[in-house]
């Protein structure tokens, strides 16, 4: 019997495949990504893995168990300080200073919409809710960089390369199975109502991270007057 993140990875394959032929991606694979792509990018994703980290922070004084509570401090450590990485190799292609570029950085209407879908899951229901709309966030890269290396033999001297190999070679493999566990778990003792709420939450997100690369290749802005 398929457990319930088996169905919502099926399920989000031919987001992953969408995500891929996008601008964004191609930019990456080519080397043309726009320089104000990626600065739209870095400043929109530098604010939402800050509250990324705080979602972290609400599941850790949720969770009971001690194994849970360090899990989620690491990926609080991961985010905040190590995933920087992938964002320096983006700046360093378009010749700028990470921490310069994300001085400052925006809220767009894209972003917001995609923090606040994680943030009422998080209030609303329970971890496994929550969990089931954060996991296309390491899920995603993971499938697209694969993709990409599948598709493509990058050469050492490829901008970009490092950005692909970072999320490529199986560093969330370990965050997803925590994700995966903790959902399964829960999913045991739901209904099916229930269990398909944590689908559409990872469906949701899959879309979500499908439009925030095209939020920033599209350079999206929020049209307010005044």
């Amino acid at each position: 019997m398929k457990q319930v993140t088996d169905i919502m990875e099926e399920k989000a394959l031919p987001i992953i495949d969408k995500i891929y032929h996008d601008g964004f991606i191609q930019g990456i694979v080519t080397a043309t990504l726009p320089k104000v792509a990626v600065e739209h990018y870095l400043k929109a994703d530098a604010l939402y893995l800050e509250n990324f980290s705080d979602i972290y922070a609400l599941l850790l004084a949720k969770s009971e168990n001690k194994d849970e509570k360090n899990f989620f401090l690491s990926q609080i450590n991961f985010v905040l300080n190590e995933e920087i990485a992938a964002h320096q190799t983006l700046a360093k292609y378009i010749g700028r200073d990470y921490h310069s570029i994300i001085q400052g950085g925006e809220w767009y209407p894209t972003a917001d919409h995609y923090i606040k879908h994680m943030y009422y899951n998080a209030y609303a229901y329970g971890m496994a809710e929550t969990l089931s709309a954060m996991a296309p966030c390491p899920w995603v890269y993971k499938k697209v960089a694969e993709k990409i290396l599948q598709n493509h033999t990058l050469a050492d001297s490829h901008p970009l390369k490092d950005w692909v190999t970072f999320y490529a070679d199986g560093l969330v493999d370990e965050c997803l199975s925590a994700y995966y566990q903790i959902i399964n778990r829960l999913a045991e003792t739901m209904n099916e109502t229930q269990k398909k709420r944590l689908v559409k939450n990872f469906l949701e997100s899959c879309e979500h991270e499908r439009k925030f690369f095209n939020m920033a290749f599209t350079q999206e802005r929020w049209e307010l007057e005044g």
